[in-house]
């Protein structure tokens, strides 16, 4: 039993090494951030599954407070709206969840941030190419294969070099709470 938990750990701490190495990419996203709030503008998240409730719990983070009592910050996310999801999803196709709500909402100047571990889902491929459409800018959070996002014009990716998915979501997690971090600094010095 120890040695699985020791081979989890060791996993872990070589993914955050790994990304520890690709850090500039984390400081570009909170200066994309920080920028677009400070334009009056808003962050759409959004993902599926576990990176759904990454997506909710990163706009919680910036609308409520992360580590300071301040204003909130126009985070919204995507995936907690159970009427238009399941009906975009039964009236159109679940492709179209997100990328409707973006086309419905998003402005120029606003930031869209997809979560896929798989870097393939079609619903967040399509809302993130719908965003560019419309003067977005867009980021996304991955895992090791970034092709389809690349092919989607996405402006900056986070990539964690893995394919195991709750290591990828754990990253993901640390990712968010660093970006949440830092545009809370950023904004409210």
């Amino acid at each position: 039993m120890n040695s699985w938990v020791t081979e989890r750990i060791e996993q872990r701490l070589r993914l955050l090494q790994a990304f520890e190495k690709a850090a500039v990419p984390v400081a570009q996203a909170s200066e994309y951030l920080i920028t677009c709030l400070k334009n009056g503008g808003r962050i759409y998240t959004f993902g599926n599954g576990g990176s759904a409730s990454q997506a909710s719990h990163f706009a919680a983070e910036l609308v409520n407070r992360f580590y300071r009592d301040r204003p909130g910050l126009p985070a919204i996310a995507l995936v907690t709206d159970c009427a238009g999801l399941t009906a975009i999803g039964n009236d159109s196709d679940f492709e179209n969840v997100f990328s409707r709500q973006v086309d419905a909402l998003g402005n120029p100047g606003d930031t869209a941030i997809g979560i896929t571990t798989s870097g393939r889902s079609a619903n967040v491929l399509k809302a993130l190419k719908n965003a560019r459409k419309k003067g977005m800018r867009t980021m996304a959070l991955c895992g090791k294969h970034t092709g389809p996002l690349l092919e989607a014009g996405t402006d900056l990716i986070l990539s964690v070099p893995d394919t195991d998915t709750p290591a990828i979501q754990e990253i993901h997690l640390f990712i968010l709470h660093m970006l949440a971090e830092r545009v809370e600094a950023g904004l409210f010095p």
